[in-house]
């Protein structure tokens, strides 16, 4: 499918496809609104901590103890979401109405943190309000990634909604990334309160349209409610599931470098606005990427592309960390390059998980998307937390020098006149750019054990529709698996 056709689609509806193009739009402005949202606590979180002056070590150390409420809330509401049933019939339309609500105003709380209070005060309100969020944001990542298991049965439908669900995440994250970055900055100096505030009620709005444009059109005909201890049983029973969060996890903990975008922008080029530059350069090739990837995982099997680009983002990062920020215009070139990788894996993080789904109730003829996605949203929480925390943490060594200042904004920063040494800014350097592609190279080492074919997975969706037998499905599979008859 080429560009023109995509985007003719979004006004139509492709023989064969189930949902209908405002449901889609719906879809796709949901993204945009839920990941203006994420973006503000996975590259604002870290500078708004450390410009309350707080010790980098107890920043860390909070949102790690967080986690374990994290992991017990994702526990309890996968199984809570596969158990209960609504009046309406509806699994996943329920949740995402009631999450549109609240991660907004507990992402305002988490935002809101008095500045002139003590350490003690300012950290027990962030460990609180970031509890909160947590727990709103659960409620809508697994419903919103879940339904569209509901609203379609065709792969080919899935992987062109989630694709260009992603360009809306790229839209999303652009404007938080673009207006909080110059709002923020030494040229504008408005405080993150008032920027968070903005930004909540524009993704409020973007979110809405899907609690009411969404359709859930087909559930399976056998689902169980899961208790913890089965939960966990079919956790490490699907080996598919268990193999492709692994290497997220690694790829994602390790991801560091967003967390300090804007600490970058300022101290290594010289104003915090350089990151909106860097980033525009950048979207372009993601954009087309985010176009042309259906057709790409149209022909070619989507892992073994996630696994060549990679690679190549490891071995760019690691050429890019080698040369140093000293040449601005070689780094824009070599994040330009490097961006077209990390597009495509960006792109397809979380286009396994429904794969994965299909594969558990195929094999163990139990739907448990609940727990499925809820694993989805466990991972992309705990692994967004252990980014900046150790990000933070690395940055609080006492090896490493680094300066801490109360301040607002940039233009408060830019004022006060701190500076770093050579030392701390190049460790600055290391955590941004190094570390991370530590982390991609551990992944690629990992998914290498994932082999479950996309033309398999179609396969095993009819065969839990219905529509073929698991005889006619063994017969069609280009392998068994591990799955008995």
């Amino acid at each position: 499918m080429d560009v023109k056709s995509k985007i003719k689609n979004l006004l139509s509806t492709p023989r064969g496809w189930s949902t209908e193009p405002g449901e889609r739009l719906s879809y796709y402005s949901y993204f945009a609104g839920q990941n203006m949202i994420y973006t503000l606590f996975n590259v604002c979180l870290t500078t708004y901590l450390l410009f309350l002056g707080i010790d980098p070590m107890k920043s860390a150390t909070v949102m790690l103890i967080v986690k374990v409420w994290d992991a017990v809330n994702d526990t309890l509401f996968g199984v809570i979401f596969d158990s209960i049933k609504f009046r309406s019939g509806k699994k996943y339309l329920p949740w995402i109405r009631v999450s549109t609500m609240l991660i907004p105003i507990a992402t305002i709380l988490t935002f809101v943190i008095p500045s002139g209070s003590s350490q003690t005060v300012k950290l027990v309100w962030f460990a609180v309000a970031y509890m909160l969020w947590d727990t709103a944001y659960t409620l809508c990542d697994v419903p919103i990634f879940g339904i569209l298991t509901s609203m379609s049965q065709s792969v080919d439908e899935r992987n062109s909604i989630q694709s260009l669900k992603s360009i809306a995440t790229y839209a999303g994250v652009g404007i938080t990334s673009t207006l909080s970055t110059v709002l923020i900055s030494e040229k504008v100096g408005m405080n993150y309160s008032m920027i968070t505030v903005i930004i909540c009620i524009m993704a409020f709005a973007f979110m809405l349209p899907a609690s009411f444009k969404l359709k859930e059109r087909f559930h399976a005909e056998a689902e169980e409610t899961f208790t913890i201890k089965r939960m966990f049983s079919y956790l490490f029973k699907n080996k598919y599931l268990l193999i492709y969060y692994l290497g997220l996890f690694f790829y994602s903990s390790l991801s560091i470098g967003n967390a300090f975008t804007l600490y970058v922008s300022y101290y290594l080029f010289n104003s915090a606005l350089f990151s909106l530059v860097v980033g525009a350069v950048g979207t372009v090739p993601q954009l087309l990427i985010a176009l042309l990837l259906p057709k790409i995982i149209r022909r070619f099997d989507k892992m073994k592309v996630n696994r060549i680009c990679l690679l190549l983002y490891v071995i760019l990062s690691v050429l890019t960390w080698v040369i140093g920020y000293g040449n601005i215009v070689l780094y824009i070139i070599m994040f330009t390059i490097r961006s077209i990788p990390l597009a495509v894996v960006a792109l397809e993080m979380f286009i396994f998980t429904p794969d994965c789904a299909e594969y558990g109730y195929f094999k163990s003829g139990t739907e448990a998307k609940g727990i499925t996605f809820a694993v989805q949203t466990f991972m992309a929480k705990l692994t967004g937390s252990i980014s900046g925390s150790l990000g933070m943490f690395l940055l609080g060594l006492e090896s490493v020098g680094w300066k801490m200042v109360e301040v607002s904004s940039f233009q408060e920063l830019e004022q006060s006149g701190v500076t770093q040494t050579p030392h701390a800014l190049n460790m600055l350097w290391l955590i941004f750019m190094l570390i991370p592609a530590i982390g991609g190279l551990l992944a690629y080492i990992v998914w290498l054990f994932y082999d479950l074919k996309d033309k398999d997975v179609q396969v095993m969706i009819e065969c839990n529709t219905g529509k073929i037998t698991r005889e006619e499905a063994f017969a069609k599979m280009s392998k068994r698996y591990d799955i008995k008859e």
